[in-house]
C-alpha cells in the first residue's frame, strides 16, 4: 500500500470536509491600472494577461496565489513569493490558514476554479469575477499529510513533464534551424563548394532575377470581407490565412465564398504565388505561399498574386529563405500595421536555375521539409499529451477515491523505478 493510499484510508475514511475559500485565506485586489507597467521594471506586475509585466514599485511582499479577474484569461493562476504589484482586477490570495497549504490550493484551483467562474461569472461583453464569488468557492480541506502527499506526486509529475517539454521544445527548435540552414544552403548558389556537396545539381547556369522579370502577370487581389466567407462556394484565400493557416505550399482552401455577390473578382490557379502584403510584423511581412491545387480560386484584398513559368515548389522554397524574407522586410517600419506593395514584391531577387535543376532542388528540400514537419507535429502533440495526463492525475487525486488514486500511484512508482534503472545504467 502506498503512502497516499494509507493516508486516505486512515484519515479520509469518512470523506473530506469542504470550506469556503474566503474562510481559509485573505482575498484582495491590486490598485493599479493595467497601463501602469514599465519596461525593465524591477518587480513583476500581474495583470489579467497570462504573462506578468514589469513595474518599478511594489505593493505586496508576500507568498501568494494570483487570479486573473477578467478578460479572455479570466481565472488564470500564478504562484509568486516576494515583492510584486497587481492590477485592480487581479485577485491576490495570501495568509493561508494552517489547515490548508498554498501548493495544494493551487492545484485544486487549477482544476476547478475556471469551470466555476464560467458558470457563475457576471455575463457581459467582458467576462469577470467578483469577490463574493471567490469567497464562496468551496475547497476540500483533507488532513495536511494527505495534502502534502498529493502535492508531492503532482509536483514530481510536473517537474518531469517540464523537463521533457523543455527537451522536446529544444529538439523542435533545433530541427527548425537545421531545416532552415539546409534550405538556405541549397538555394544559395554563390558558395564555391556547393557542387561538391550536391553533385547532382548543375549550379553553372543560375541567374539572379527580379520577380517582376519572372512574372507573366502580377496583380492585387480584391476584397473578400469576413462576412463574405461561406462554408461552400468558390474556394478563396484571405490575406490573414497566409500567416495563420498555410505553409509554403497548399492545395486546398479553407475558406469559400459566393462569388456572385462580389463586385470585383481576382483569381489564382495552380502554381501561382500568393503574398500577404499587410501584416503586423516587419519580420513576417509579405509571407508567401504557392497554390498546388487544381481549382480556380479567388484572392482576397491585401494579397498579391504572381503568375510565372517556373517550378511552383521551387518558387515556394526560394521565396521562404532568409534572404528572400530580408528583401521583403527591407525598408519597412515597425508600426501597428505593416504594408508591402506590387512594386516592392516585383523588386525581390531570387536565384533561377534551369527548370530541371529547380525540380531536383525542390524535391530535396521537400523530403527534408516533410521529415521536419513530421517531427514538428509529433512534438507539440507529446507536450499536449503530458498536459492532459497531468490534468487526469490532478483530477483523480483530488477525488480522494482510494482505488483510483492507487492506480496513479502504481504508475508513478513504476516510472520512478525506470528512472532509477536508467540512472544506474548511465553510471
Amino acid at each position: 500500500m502506498s503512502e497516499l493510499e494509507r493516508l486516505i484510508q486512515e484519515q479520509c475514511s469518512n470523506g473530506v470536509e469542504f470550506v469556503n475559500l474566503g474562510d481559509i485565506c485573505d482575498i484582495r485586489t491590486g490598485k493599479l491600472n493595467a497601463n501602469a507597467m514599465v519596461e525593465d521594471g524591477e518587480y513583476p506586475f500581474f495583470t489579467c494577461d497570462a504573462t506578468p509585466y514589469r513595474i518599478d514599485k511594489y505593493a505586496f511582499d508576500t507568498d501568494a496565489i494570483l487570479i486573473s479577474g477578467n478578460g479572455s484569461q479570466v481565472g488564470h493562476l500564478h504562484k509568486y513569493k516576494g515583492k510584486f504589484n497587481a492590477y485592480q482586477r487581479t485577485y491576490v490570495l495570501d495568509n493561508f490558514d494552517d489547515a490548508l497549504t498554498k501548493d495544494f490550493l493551487y492545484h485544486f484551483l487549477g482544476a476547478y476554479l475556471k469551470p466555476y467562474i464560467l458558470v457563475n461569472c457576471k455575463k457581459g461583453s467582458v467576462p469577470y469575477i467578483t469577490l463574493p464569488m471567490l469567497q464562496n468557492f468551496r475547497i476540500p480541506a483533507p488532513p495536511i499529510e494527505v495534502q502534502g502527499e498529493i502535492v508531492r506526486i503532482l509536483d514530481n509529475f510536473t517537474l518531469h513533464s517540464a523537463e521533457l517539454s523543455a527537451e522536446l521544445s529544444a529538439e523542435l527548435s533545433a530541427r527548425k534551424q537545421q531545416y532552415e540552414y539546409y534550405r538556405d544552403y541549397l538555394l544559395s548558389f554563390d558558395d564555391e563548394d556547393i557542387e561538391k556537396v550536391i553533385p547532382d545539381i548543375d549550379c553553372s547556369k543560375v541567374e539572379y532575377m527580379k520577380l517582376g522579370d519572372i512574372a507573366t502577370d502580377i496583380y492585387r487581389g480584391a476584397g473578400i470581407k469576413r462576412d463574405d466567407v461561406t462554408e461552400t462556394g468558390t474556394p478563396c484565400v484571405r490575406y490573414g490565412e497566409i500567416y495563420t493557416t498555410y505553409n509554403v505550399t497548399f492545395d486546398t482552401c479553407v475558406s469559400h465564398t459566393d462569388e456572385s455577390k462580389l463586385s470585383s473578382k481576382k483569381y489564382f490557379e495552380h502554381g501561382d504565388v500568393l503574398f500577404a502584403i499587410t501584416g503586423e510584423s516587419v519580420e513576417d511581412i509579405a509571407k508567401s505561399c504557392v497554390y498546388l491545387g487544381n481549382e480556380k480560386c479567388l484572392a482576397g484584398g491585401d494579397i498579391v498574386v504572381l503568375k510565372h513559368n517556373q517550378n511552383p515548389k521551387y518558387m515556394a522554397y526560394a521565396l521562404s529563405t532568409t534572404n528572400a524574407q530580408m528583401q521583403k522586410s527591407k525598408g519597412k517600419v515597425k508600426s501597428k500595421v505593416v504594408h508591402s506593395s506590387v512594386p516592392a514584391i516585383s523588386d525581390i531577387v531570387v536565384p533561377i536555375p534551369p527548370l530541371t535543376e529547380q525540380e531536383k532542388i525542390a524535391n530535396m528540400i521537400e523530403r527534408f521539409d516533410k521529415l521536419c514537419n513530421d517531427i514538428s507535429e509529433s512534438i507539440p502533440a507529446e507536450i499536449e499529451a503530458r498536459k492532459q495526463q497531468y490534468e487526469y492525475y490532478r483530477d483523480t487525486l483530488l477525488s480522494f477515491n482510494q482505488e483510483q488514486c492507487s492506480q496513479i500511484v502504481n504508475v508513478e512508482r513504476e516510472r520512478e523505478r525506470e528512472r532509477e534503472r536508467e540512472l544506474t545504467r548511465s553510471k
